[in-house]
């Protein structure tokens, strides 16, 4: 017996499940076809109370297996002009048009596909399903699965990602994390700076040593796989003021870092952090929230793992992006892990988002490879 990939793929795609919002009807919709094939199946909500991670298992759980990972949210399709409903899949010849396609539905499509084959199997180490929620709202989810899996089976002796790679394993990326400061001052008439507190100017010290903790990255932490070769750090939103006249009360930076592998991204924002610290002082409210932190990959090219995979996709391994994925939390947790899976990463996020059939077909066959390999 087979499933539909094609079918499969659609049923997910139908499923609205932006970042950030609740996902119990992608989750039941999963959990229904896995059991269906004698999967152990085990829901674990997230503390928002309305979104969960799904772990599911097939084989002798008790022996250290593989798992295939990937995260049921998207990022929302509003603001961009599609060509059709984003949440209907559309095919024309070999293109499967739909938010989500390519990150990464494609690939947990693909994986369920597999199911039918994966049940008929008499597998020597189990194969796992860890499907998360809010990856894009920087791999809020998978933290908590994480965090069970010790309590569902043996602990994994591997973990593939399957974010959109090409079907190319990628043995490397980096970490990020990304902070937000918030300053309030005093408003004011701006005829009376001395009555009040501009939060605009207390910020532009915190901005400066922005500047200066990017420059010194620059210098330092060289590996020659990624583009570019060193951590980063870059303010991407500041925000403050109502209108000219008006004595700022309010303003706001966002920062963000992407640290090479082994470099702690979260260090890498206390300079700035600090500065703002300092500001506080001087008498001005200062808040700072985490906004994401999750640490970079790096798989030796020699392990069992790369092995494995490059074998069963057929293709040439990547060393290294600068894109991060859950990947690194999966290795943090002592699981090693590697990205590959199917689409084009320069489709997402994107209207009018696509893979291809043959894309879904060539992941098919990766995984059933993989799921071969625990036979015994």
């Amino acid at each position: 017996m087979t499933a539909d990939v094609q079918e499969i793929l659609a049923g997910l795609i139908g499923f609205p499940s932006v970042v950030g919002t609740p996902n119990a009807a992608i989750v039941s919709y999963v959990r229904d076809y896995l059991q269906a094939f004698g999967a152990s199946v085990h829901v674990l909500p997230g503390p928002e109370g309305d979104r969960s991670n799904l772990y599911a298992s097939f084989g002798p759980v008790e022996r250290p297996g593989l798992i295939l990972s990937g995260h049921m949210d998207v990022v929302p399709a509003e603001g961009r002009t599609w060509s059709s409903d984003p949440f209907t899949l559309r095919v024309e010849q070999n293109r499967l048009y739909g938010r989500g396609t390519s990150d990464m539905k494609g690939f947990l499509a693909a994986a369920m596909s597999i199911v039918p084959e994966i049940a008929a199997m008499r597998l020597d180490r189990p194969l796992h399903f860890a499907f998360s929620y809010d990856e894009e709202a920087g791999c809020r989810g998978v933290p908590h699965m994480i965090a069970a899996i010790p309590s569902l089976c043996a602990l994994p002796s591997g973990c593939i990602v399957g974010e959109p790679s090409g079907m190319a394993p990628i043995l490397s990326h980096k970490g990020k994390a990304a902070a937000r400061i918030s300053i309030r001052g005093t408003a004011g008439h701006s005829s009376r700076p001395d009555l009040g507190r501009n939060a605009i100017h207390a910020l532009a010290s915190v901005l400066s040593e922005a500047v200066r903790q990017s420059e010194r990255l620059e210098q330092a932490d060289q590996n020659m796989f990624f583009a570019p070769p060193y951590s980063t750090l870059q303010a991407g939103i500041v925000s403050g003021g109502v209108a000219l006249n008006v004595i700022p009360e309010h303003a706001r930076l966002d920062i963000e870092v992407r640290a090479v592998p082994g470099i702690e991204p979260s260090a890498l924002l206390q300079p700035v952090l600090a500065a703002a610290c300092e500001i506080e002082a001087t008498g001005f409210e200062v808040a700072t929230e985490t906004i994401s932190d999750y640490p970079g990959m790096a798989l030796p090219v020699d392990s069992p793992l790369a092995a494995l995979v490059g074998d069963a996709s057929g293709v040439a391994a990547v060393p290294a992006v600068s894109y991060g994925t859950e990947a690194g939390l999966f290795e943090r947790a002592g699981i090693p892990a590697i990205i590959c899976g199917p689409g084009d990463i320069a489709r997402a996020h994107k209207a009018d988002e696509f893979i291809l059939t043959s894309e879904l077909e060539d992941c098919r066959r990766m995984l059933l490879n993989v799921a071969a390999s625990l036979q015994g």
